[in-house]
């Protein structure tokens, strides 16, 4: 089953979305549904959307920030 939290900023906002699968696997999408990048729960990586290692650990809403 999978679960969607919405991401909002000070003045409620919608800045993102994070899916999180039944394995714990995150998927961070931005305001337009576009992908973002990836958490991995078996690594324990979280990547960007090209798959390329930006944090060990689950900093999945780090990647909201980056826009």
């Amino acid at each position: 089953m999978k679960k969607e939290i919405t991401i909002r900023n000070n003045n409620f906002q919608i800045i993102g979305y994070i899916e999180t699968d039944e394995k714990g696997n995150k998927t961070v999408r931005d305001f337009y549904r576009r992908i973002l990048g990836y958490y991995d729960a078996s690594t324990d990586t979280t990547r960007d959307f090209y798959r390329r290692i930006v944090a060990r650990g689950d900093a999945a809403a780090m990647l909201l920030n980056q826009q």
